[in-house]
């Protein structure tokens, strides 16, 4: 297995999204909106270039693969830099650019706080950001680096 440590993946706390097919949602996505199985969540930022060389093609892959088998995903920009830059209109801009049809979240510092609540309640440590939850709910991966080839023959022997 790719878990480098299992632990129960907390509910999500962005407050802003960006439905499938672009339109402002008002309640904010919770873990059980991307269904029942496995899901995976891809933290970025506008501004990031790793983001755009390297996480969105490795998400374009694992989407391509695993949206028709059961596998749920969102996407979430954790702004914990250049708020001026990556911003909440950069959403749409990357569902377009990157042909995602999946939710995009908006998620900036609470008031009072550092760090977004995705990467105080995920522990991430910035952008390209993986974190790969199992049908229990358990965090099966987490980190920056995803093989993705090895993630879908994972999945698909699931």
């Amino acid at each position: 297995r790719m878990s480098l440590f299992e632990r129960q993946a907390p509910e999500l706390r962005v407050q802003r999204w960006i439905g499938e097919d672009g339109g402002i949602s008002v309640a904010p996505l919770k873990l059980s909106d991307l269904g029942t199985g496995p899901k995976i969540l891809f933290a970025f930022q506008h501004w990031c270039r790793g983001c755009h060389a390297h996480g969105f093609p490795t998400l374009q892959r694992l989407h391509g693969a695993l949206s028709s088998k059961g596998v749920g995903f969102a996407v979430i920009q954790t702004v914990f830099e250049g708020a001026h830059e990556n911003t909440f209109d950069k959403l749409r801009v990357n569902q377009l650019k990157y042909e995602l049809p999946v939710p995009y979240g908006h998620d900036e510092p609470p008031t009072g706080a550092t760090l977004p609540t995705f990467m105080e309640d995920y522990r991430t440590r910035g952008t390209p950001w993986f974190t790969v939850i199992d049908a229990d709910g358990l965090i099966v991966f987490s980190d920056f680096n995803l093989d993705a080839d090895l993630l879908v023959k994972e999945l698909e022997q699931a």
